[in-house]
């Protein structure tokens, strides 16, 4: 189930934008080690560090608070899946022609893409 959740690294730039939403997820203080809900309840809340939102949870966050969409596109005929991620606020696009070879590592390099767009306004 971890894979579910964006990495500390990018939890915590969408926190200096201003996440804040519950998640089911927490990275733990002082290791930012991710742990879930039902740990989230036996931990006391100095050690609670910031959210972990899932993938979606952050690109609805995007989609919501700064009108930025994604969409991915994938070849399967290929011998390695290409995602190219494309980017599109109010009504224009912004295309980032990278190739990936995993579906995850797109989503991923995506979810920087958008946290250094929002980070250059």
């Amino acid at each position: 189930m971890e894979k579910e959740f964006i990495p500390y690294e990018q939890a915590l730039a969408l926190k200096e934008l201003g996440f804040n939403e519950y998640c089911l997820g927490n990275y733990r203080l002082p290791t930012n080690r991710l742990i879930t809900e039902w740990e989230i309840r036996n931990t006391p809340e100095s050690c609670l560090g910031i959210s972990a939102p899932t993938f979606s949870q952050a690109f609805r966050w995007f989609r919501d608070k700064h009108s930025l969409f994604t969409q991915d596109f994938i070849d399967l005929d290929n011998k390695f899946t290409k995602n190219i991620v494309k980017v599109l606020k109010n009504g224009q696009d912004f295309f980032y022609l990278d190739y990936y070879k995993t579906y995850e590592e797109a989503e991923l390099e995506c979810l920087k893409k958008l946290i250094e767009i929002v980070k250059s306004k």
